[in-house]
């Protein structure tokens, strides 16, 4: 036990022993001063740290506990710059953010010596490649026409978009940045629900704006829907489509905060909200309560926006709810001209932790559902689908493209573009790269046109890369790529086409009263297009009975 308590407080019996033995000293000898203010703050330090009552490590190892903390504090850069592996995807890899880079910088992104993934490893994927390749396509071509029968403005969209980012959220150059970049790109830059800046119009790039639960730049004083605000921003010519945004990856269901130390007087302005509380986005609408509602506010915003393309977001959760939507659909013959499918591994903010982790569908199911869902009730033709989540590169714009979306959307991507160096401190106001920080010092570190012409580049390059792939597969167009170009890897010995793997409805099936996919027939007769509830849970097997089936 004496040894014990003298390993303990060794470190600072020292100090104090120090300091005392310099006292004598100090006049004749200046060079001591040093010594003594050094061991002498340590003192103070160890002798707080006996008294303190919040951290027991430093009442039991008063001065030397502070270690503990600060190697504590430093870990995720030491983790990050000298223990990370290429490969490990926290949340993005060295591997991925290394692409982006050097895309965004006009570097190559070859790699010499062969690759470095386990091809053999179950999950691996790749794009089977024809024996008649194609000459590569201009990248500048690959758009998709964005506008359904009930659209008068329809909108020729890259396939390749900026996802949703609020100013407020990211900084005022962030936001420059990537406009300008999308301005020279011919490509679209959603605002996220912060609404529409002052920094969103100065280099004029396309915009998607985006509607969320708090209807920033469009909300009266009680925090409603207000049309005449809604009109006013809509019908500007460089806004082309309107997002209504129901949920997000990142925390499905929860709603957004901006904290309010990060709410300047521009943020409180382009918002319309005050500058003395955090500003929190309900977790639901209150301009619509059920799927028939919800399309009746889309006929409203196209009519205000003067028919421009309306749609709206979601990471999906319950199944039935998104199925109680297209019932809507059906019945009261209004069509969103697109959906948006987030999953739940995208996000740029902060989230709880179990939201991030725990709640939400990721990407790749929740496009199939919707997918699937839209050609069960021979809708899919009218309208396009969006994606987005954890999308960087070019194969993974190719894999998501081949299971059914029309255009996807990047986030990080586009931050890692502009200097995003993943610290993960984005909800902090101190991001070291000025990305995502209103702190004026800090996001003039940021400089405008360098950040915008690598935007540039990351969209350019990548644009390119993905023509490469499709020319070699002999595909033609990005259309035209489907889930039997793709392969997974299942096990050690079988590899296995997407179109294997995955379930796809042939047109009108959900319609067919004999059809009999369960899973898909069971969700349909469980929706309602007048509520967001489930009916007739009894379709639903019971444990029971599943363990039954699974015994025999």
């Amino acid at each position: 036990m004496k040894l014990s308590l003298l390993s303990r407080y060794a470190f600072f019996g020292g100090c104090i022993l120090i300091t005392l033995l310099v006292i004598p000293f100090l006049s004749q000898h200046p060079g001591l001063w040093a010594l003594f203010i050094l061991t002498g703050l340590l003192t103070l330090v160890g002798i707080h740290d006996l008294r303190q009552e919040r951290h027991s490590v430093c009442r039991n190892y008063p001065v030397l506990g502070h270690i503990r903390f600060l190697v504590e504090f430093i870990r995720p850069e030491i983790r990050q710059y000298l223990l990370e592996g290429d490969d490990e995807k926290l949340p993005f890899s060295r591997a991925q953010r290394s692409l982006v880079y050097a895309r965004a910088k006009n570097e190559g992104g070859e790699k010499a010596f062969g690759t470095l993934v386990d091809v053999y490893k179950p999950g691996f994927e790749f794009i089977g490649h024809s024996m008649r390749p194609l000459p590569v396509k201009d990248p500048i071509e690959f758009r998709v026409q964005i506008g359904g029968p009930q659209c008068r403005q329809p909108y020729s969209a890259s396939i390749f978009n900026i996802s949703a980012m609020s100013f407020g959220a990211l900084s005022a150059n962030a936001i420059r940045a990537l406009n300008k970049g999308a301005k020279m790109g011919n490509f679209a830059h959603d605002t996220g629900e912060g609404s529409i800046s002052p920094y969103h119009r100065e280099f004029c790039g396309d915009l998607i704006w985006e509607l969320g639960s708090g209807y920033f730049g469009c909300r009266n004083d009680q925090g409603g829907f207000d049309p005449h605000k809604f009109e006013s921003q809509a019908q500007d010519p460089q806004v082309k489509m309107i997002e209504i945004k129901l949920s997000q990856g990142a925390k499905p269901g929860h709603g957004g905060i901006l904290p309010k130390h990060k709410i300047t007087a521009e943020i409180a302005a382009t918002r319309g909200v005050p500058m003395d509380r955090d500003c929190v986005s309900p977790s639901s609408h209150s301009a619509f309560s059920n799927p028939t509602e919800l399309m009746h506010f889309i006929a409203q915003l196209r009519e205000l926006s003067g028919g421009k393309p309306v749609g709206f977001k979601l990471c999906l959760g319950h199944p039935w709810e998104f199925m109680g939507i297209a019932k809507a659909m059906l019945e009261t013959d209004i069509l969103p001209d697109f959906i948006v499918i987030d999953g739940k591994e995208g996000g740029t903010g902060a989230a709880p932790r179990e939201f991030s982790d725990n709640i939400g569908l990721p990407l790749r199911e929740g496009l199939l559902f919707v997918h699937n869902t839209l050609v069960g009730i021979n809708l899919r033709d009218k309208i396009k689908l969006g994606a987005s989540g954890k999308i960087v590169s070019a194969f993974d714009i190719a894999s998501i493209m081949a299971i059914g979306a029309d255009w996807v959307n990047a986030a990080r991507g586009f931050m890692f573009a502009i200097g995003c160096i993943q610290s993960q401190s984005c909800h902090t106001n101190k991001c070291p790269t000025g990305v995502a920080t209103q702190d004026a010092l800090r996001q003039q570190a940021l400089v405008v046109p360098d950040k915008a012409q690598r935007v540039y580049n990351f969209h350019r390059n990548t644009l390119h890369t993905f023509a490469e792939m499709l020319a070699a597969a002999g595909i033609d167009c990005p259309s035209d790529i489907g889930p039997h170009h793709l392969v997974r890897r299942t096990s050690t010995t079988e590899v296995r086409l997407f179109s294997q793997i995955h379930v796809f409805l042939k047109p009108g099936e959900l319609l067919d009263e004999s059809f009999e996919g369960e899973f898909y027939s069971r969700m349909w007769k469980m929706a309602r297009a007048d509520s967001f509830d489930a009916c007739n849970i009894d379709v639903l097997p019971s444990a029971r009975a599943v363990r039954g089936k699974m015994a025999l």
